[in-house]
């Protein structure tokens, strides 16, 4: 079973928030903590999302290669504007609990920056 969601309007975190909830399985009646719930998560629109104040300009995502001097900065509006798709994906990443099953629930998360027919 998937879970459709619109994101058209709405605020990235307050979506990242509903999705990581669903990833999770803590929206059903069978849930358990050590077991991934199987359900996936469709969102589309995701190019009409919004994000409040200045994170825009103010945000920052750094990741580091390992070696010195290598450590990148990339601003969220530049992310956003290559792709929109892997800001919300980054938001739902940091969300979700940080042990093995983390990288089974990101797969079931699908996203989509046109509106679905």
């Amino acid at each position: 079973m998937a879970y459709v969601v619109d994101a058209k309007a709405k605020v990235l975190g307050r979506l990242a928030t509903d999705v990581a909830r669903v990833l999770m399985g803590k929206n059903s009646p069978k849930f358990q903590r050590y077991i991934a719930s199987g359900e996936q998560v469709v969102v589309y629109n995701i190019g009409q999302m919004t994000v409040t104040g200045r994170k825009m300009k103010q945000k920052l995502y750094r990741r580091h290669s390992g070696y010195i001097g290598h450590l990148k900065e990339e601003r969220l509006e530049e992310l956003w504007a290559r792709d929109p798709r892997e800001a919300l994906k980054r938001a739902v990443w940091g969300m979700l609990p940080k042990n093995k099953l983390r990288k089974v629930r990101i797969k079931q998360l699908k996203l989509f920056v046109a509106e679905q027919k």
